[in-house]
């Protein structure tokens, strides 16, 4: 008898960034009743699963994932009732639902965290945080050189002259994971959403929770996400220490049939990954490699050559991904020169140089590239109607606390957060009844699903109709690629199927095989620039 293939390694995961879906209740925010109310919607689209951004408790300074309460519900998005409900009814509906795990930090509203200010240098609450005496004759030094994420140190002094750690944001007190409190607590934490019926999680910064002992100072070589390119392991990511909490997660989730975790971890290698899928730890990571990938046939080919066979030596697939809540999205990127850092372009950058019609030509490209993958893939929201980076947000509204901590010379994130279109007009484009929570701007209905359900050709109906023409046609994780020349992507999966991008300036020829679906109408047997098409096999 052949053993069933775990849902999870072919699946099509839809994320939601819940504040800026849909807003069920009037506020301008979004909320758990607009995300019901939509469920229809993701079923449509053809989605096996959707991942939730955190909907926790959260004075929400860095978008939730400053958690004051993991097992309550920010009040404005609703009710942890109303969640329990959201769960089963996607449930009902052939639709699982992965939450948000942060674990490498709380918020500083959260009880541990005040107690632990309130508590004695040297007491056991702020064990279970990491607080340490400054450096110098006086103190008044951080402890070490460690920065934030976000700009600036990565240390706060409290009035009683202690120092605190935050990789993020200084609302955000990184916590202890040498302290077996804080381990048990998360180990309840999971136990707490999966009998809810969660299907799982998806891991935030997975790569940190432990620290070197110590608190040595990192140096100028030590780049702030990744491990140091000399080799030697960093003080604050990617510890080797780390696998061992997640051997404790995963024989949590294995008491829970067919739950799964997904590590974000920003990593320098492939190799480095490759250890967080191995048997006993993480069931899928994130392939940030790919997403970063400049729109290129021959560095994206090594690029997935690599995650399918590296993710096959430790018996799992790839997890392919082309935008998030944390990245300027895809459309954009794509329209932007290839050496051209996106994220600084938000800030000053000559705007006459993003090509949007190039970039979403690219995006629709994308799209087929990546579902023709061997793998499971995450879409963000929006991305289906081709939504572009909304890059000229007035830095009055900025809402990320990159802006702040940067200051003022980063934007942050919030132009990938921008509340989606549903219509084509009104005061939200369907969004909801009240002004957004961040504005839309002009002209955004054209992108609504309004504007474009049914309509042939449409970047909705393109997304709907790979999924379903993915999910008739590709079983098998083998895959076999053909030379067709610098310019040209091509492979074929082990049901026949090829899929071809030309990344090139001037049209090639197609082989003989009849077209599944194309990224662009074909006029004649020949594929144009950035168009991706599939053919079916040759019949005998």
């Amino acid at each position: 008898m052949i053993e069933a293939k775990p849902w999870w390694k072919d699946a099509v995961v839809y994320q939601v960034y819940v504040r800026s879906f849909a807003d069920g209740n009037g506020d301008g925010t979004g909320d758990i009743a607009g995300l019901r109310s939509r469920l229809p919607y993701l079923k449509s689209l053809g989605v096996d699963a959707i991942w939730v951004n955190p909907w926790y408790e959260s004075p929400l300074r860095d978008g939730g994932y400053d958690v004051a309460d993991y097992r309550s519900i920010n009040p404005l998005f609703g009710t942890l009732d109303e969640a329990t409900h959201l769960i089963r009814e996607a449930g009902d509906m052939g639709l699982r639902l992965l939450v948000d795990l942060v674990p490498n930090h709380t918020s500083s509203e959260h009880r541990w965290f005040k107690e632990a200010v309130a508590s004695p240098s040297g007491s056991s609450a702020r064990n279970r945080y990491h607080f340490l005496p400054g450096r110098g004759p006086d103190g008044s030094l951080p402890p070490n050189d460690w920065g934030s994420v976000f700009g600036g140190p990565a240390w706060t002094r409290l009035p009683d002259d202690e120092w605190y750690l935050h990789l993020f944001d200084p609302s955000q007190p990184d916590l202890n994971w040498e302290n077996p409190e804080v381990r048990e607590e998360f180990e309840d934490i999971l136990r707490f959403w999966l009998e809810r019926g969660a299907a799982g999680f998806r891991v935030d910064v997975a790569h940190s929770l432990v620290k070197a002992p110590g608190y040595p100072d990192a140096g100028d070589e030590h780049d702030r996400h990744l491990e140091p390119p000399s080799g030697t392991q960093s003080p604050m990511w990617d510890r080797d220490d780390l696998h061992e909490i997640v051997r404790e997660w995963r024989s949590v989730l294995d008491e829970y049939e067919d739950s799964v975790m997904i590590a974000e971890a920003w990593v320098p290698s492939w190799e480095r990954l490759a250890r967080y899928l191995r048997p006993g730890e993480y069931h899928q990571a994130f392939d940030f490699h790919f997403l970063v990938s400049p729109w290129e046939a021959a560095e994206i080919r090594v690029r997935t050559d690599v995650a399918i066979s590296t993710t096959a030596g430790v018996g799992t697939v790839p997890t392919w991904v082309l935008s998030n809540h944390d990245v300027v999205r895809h459309a954009t990127r794509y329209g932007l020169p290839q050496d051209i850092d996106s994220k600084k372009w938000l800030g000053a950058g000559d705007r006459s140089l993003l090509d949007p019609e190039t970039g979403l030509r690219r995006a629709r490209a994308a799209i087929l590239l990546m579902l023709a993958l061997p793998g499971s893939v995450y879409l963000y929201q929006g991305e289906e109607l081709g939504l572009p980076e909304v890059h000229d947000l007035p830095v009055d509204v900025l809402d990320d606390p990159v802006w702040e901590r940067s200051n003022h010379t980063e934007k942050g994130r919030d132009g990938c957060r921008v509340p989606i279109p549903w219509s084509k007009g009104g005061p939200s484009f369907g969004f909801g009844e009240a002004e957004p929570w961040l504005p839309q701007p002009d002209g955004w209905g054209e992108h609504s699903v309004e504007a474009q359900d049914g309509v042939e050709g449409s970047t909705l109906e393109l997304y709907r109709e790979a999924i379903r023409t993915r999910d008739e046609n590709f079983h098998t994780t083998t895959i076999e690629w053909h030379d067709e020349g610098d310019d040209i992507l091509s492979f074929k999966r082990g049901s026949g199927v090829r899929c071809i991008v030309n990344f090139g300036e001037d049209p090639v020829a197609l082989p003989s095989g009849r077209v599944l679906i194309s990224s662009e109408p074909l006029s004649d047997r020949s594929l144009p620039q950035d168009v991706a098409v599939w053919l079916a096999a040759e019949e005998v």
